[in-house]
């Protein structure tokens, strides 16, 4: 039988794409360019961070983990100099819903994936997880797509969140993450580029991980490095648990059924692999029983 954990990381991968639009589709640039905000990396990390107030680039680098400082620092504290956290709430939420909106224009689709979404993200535990706490605590509109895109970006925190704390816990958080799942499953050269680290820091980061015999001396991953991404992703599925615990199995697929319709319409904006690792959406129409979801990330 699918263990509970594996079930739920199955709807991580339905509501992960409808909140991954934020970064990537064209209408949520625009909508935070339109504030000012015209380089991405200044919407990104303002974006994601606006639920926590005016925050500086430290506490960003350390809860988002895996991203350079100095790329951190290039956009924070100076974002908010340009466009206040309301605003930029604002912007993210429209971008979103904007997207979503062309996406899916029908909007009881929507409404139903809302309806059965939110109630859950509302309910999220929030004790030493910061960023799904300032998420869950942003208000309702009445729009469904921009609540529900707000649902997702609760549930992404959340799950964030405990993805991080099982890094630490395996002492692979940071730099370490980023060059062992590039010994794995992930792209060496985009990801050096997109989380900011210089060749001299990867190269390091990589000749420690070859001495704690994770990586091997072409930089591909070990069995010993292997295992440890394992217990990561085993520990991060069982801390995203908690806001399912109470629901039965049939109602987890029909939040599920719910949700599917939006994911399968937002998967093609991503490439496979994707830079934020990212699978492609569980079909729970064809597997009910959630046999396919892998538990974890795989070798490319």
């Amino acid at each position: 039988m699918t263990s509970r954990d594996t079930l739920v990381r199955g709807l991580w991968t339905l509501f992960e794409p409808i909140h991954a639009v934020t970064y990537f589709s064209a209408e949520s640039r625009a909508a935070f360019a339109a504030i000012g905000l015209t380089r991405y990396w200044d919407g990104y990390f303002a974006g994601r961070s606006a639920p926590l107030g005016a925050v500086s680039a430290a506490p960003v680098t350390a809860l988002f983990s895996g991203f350079a400082p100095m790329l951190v620092e290039r956009a924070l504290p100076a974002a908010w100099s340009v466009a206040s956290p309301a605003a930029v709430l604002d912007a993210r939420a429209a971008g979103a819903a904007s997207t979503l909106r062309t996406l899916v224009p029908d909007e009881d689709v929507a409404a139903r994936a809302v309806a059965a979404l939110a109630p859950i993200a509302a309910e999220v535990d929030t004790i030493g997880r910061p960023l799904a706490a300032a998420n869950r605590a942003l208000t309702a509109t009445g729009d469904p797509y921009r609540d529900l895109w707000q649902a997702t970006a609760t549930l992404r925190e959340h799950r964030g969140d405990g993805h991080v704390l099982a890094l630490v816990t395996e002492n692979i958080a940071g730099l370490t993450t980023v060059v062992l799942r590039s010994g794995l499953d992930l792209d060496t050269s985009s990801m050096k580029r997109s989380r900011g680290w210089s060749d001299e820091e990867w190269d390091d980061e990589q000749s420690d991980l070859v001495d704690r015999g994770m990586l091997d001396s072409d930089g591909l991953i070990t069995s010993a490095g292997r295992d440890t991404i394992d217990r990561a992703e085993q520990l991060t599925n069982r801390l995203a648990t908690t806001p399912w615990s109470g629901l039965s199995d049939a109602r987890l697929a029909a939040v599920a059924a719910a949700l599917a319709p939006l994911a399968n319409a937002c998967a093609p904006l991503y490439p496979q692999p994707n830079p934020i690792g990212m699978p492609t959406p569980w079909d729970a129409a064809a597997d009910p029983s959630g046999a396919t979801i892998l538990a974890g990330p795989t070798p490319r």
